[in-house]
């Protein structure tokens, strides 16, 4: 019998964020990734959705914003109205800094103009990467609104033990706002692409991409739907029930020990050769 992994150490559990963003194309639904880096410190290599950890400044609440409250947020990811805030603007600004899609709107409703993206997104996102401004000073600098409505969390990992870095990462869809676009301008990726969810599994099977459990988790129920209309944006500010959270843990079966979490069974028996061997504790 294999040996059990060896128990984590006491890693700090950081909150994060990450979105899919989704947009109707071609009459298919298509979802935004990018290929992070080889030097990237967590998940190198790896095909993910944009996203990253909260700021002490995602906290702020001088932020305007459109769409479920708060509150409402925080009872569906779990939480206080505090970090659920701060979770949303992390979603926001980190789909910004990444592919330079802002999910926000001029003050009066209207789509941001491109000129704005033309004359201010550059420095924008430089700004906000190096810290030099936060989200809240961006939008009120600009009378920007931030688009709640525009996302809807559906699920949380927490990344396993034994992981150098730890997350708590809630995962959020959004809707590719009128007019903007998203590019692949970032220094984390290699690649940035859209791609509908079908071919993005395809391409993992085939070998050609390598997704870790939550990222195929959230592909694999994207294939599901055909359009963007399907999908829970706004979510539904009446449910009681909080999105599911996920934490993988060590599990023994006949091939030996591994990672579990829902339809693992499935994952692994699609994973490539080699890649089966790397997700083995």
């Amino acid at each position: 019998m294999a040996d059990s992994p060896v128990a984590g150490s006491a890693v700090p559990i950081r909150d994060a964020a990450t979105v899919m963003l989704i947009r109707d194309a071609s009459k298919r639904l298509e979802v935004f990734l990018q290929c992070r880096t080889a030097t990237m410190p967590f998940a190198p290599g790896m095909t993910v959705f944009p996203g990253g950890s909260v700021d002490s400044d995602d906290y702020r609440a001088d932020v305007a914003w459109h769409g479920p409250s708060t509150e409402d947020f925080a009872q569906l990811l779990g939480t206080t109205s505090d970090l659920a805030r701060a979770l949303v603007c992390a979603a926001v600004r980190e789909t910004f800094e990444e592919c330079g899609v802002l999910l926000a709107t001029s003050h009066d409703g209207s789509p941001i103009e491109k000129r704005w993206f033309d004359d201010h997104m550059h420095r924008a996102r430089s700004d906000l990467a190096d810290r030099s401004i936060s989200l809240a000073d961006l939008l009120n600098r600009h009378r920007f609104i931030l688009r709640a409505d525009l996302l809807a969390p559906v699920s949380t990992w927490i990344t396993p033990i034994g992981n150098a870095r730890r997350y708590n990462t809630r995962f959020f869809l959004a809707a590719l706002p009128e007019g903007q676009e998203a590019d692949g301008h970032t220094t984390e990726a290699d690649r940035c692409y859209w791609c509908a969810p079908s071919t993005a599994l395809e391409e993992w099977t085939d070998g050609k991409t390598i997704l870790l459990p939550p990222t195929w988790t959230q592909i694999r129920t994207l294939a599901g739907y055909s359009a963007l209309a399907d999908l829970p944006i706004p979510f539904d500010t009446t449910t009681n029930e909080p999105i599911p959270v996920i934490e993988s843990a060590p599990m023994n079966d006949a091939t030996g020990w591994r990672l579990g979490f829902p339809h693992c069974e499935e994952y692994f028996e699609g994973l490539p050769e080699g890649a089966k061997r790397g997700l083995r504790p």
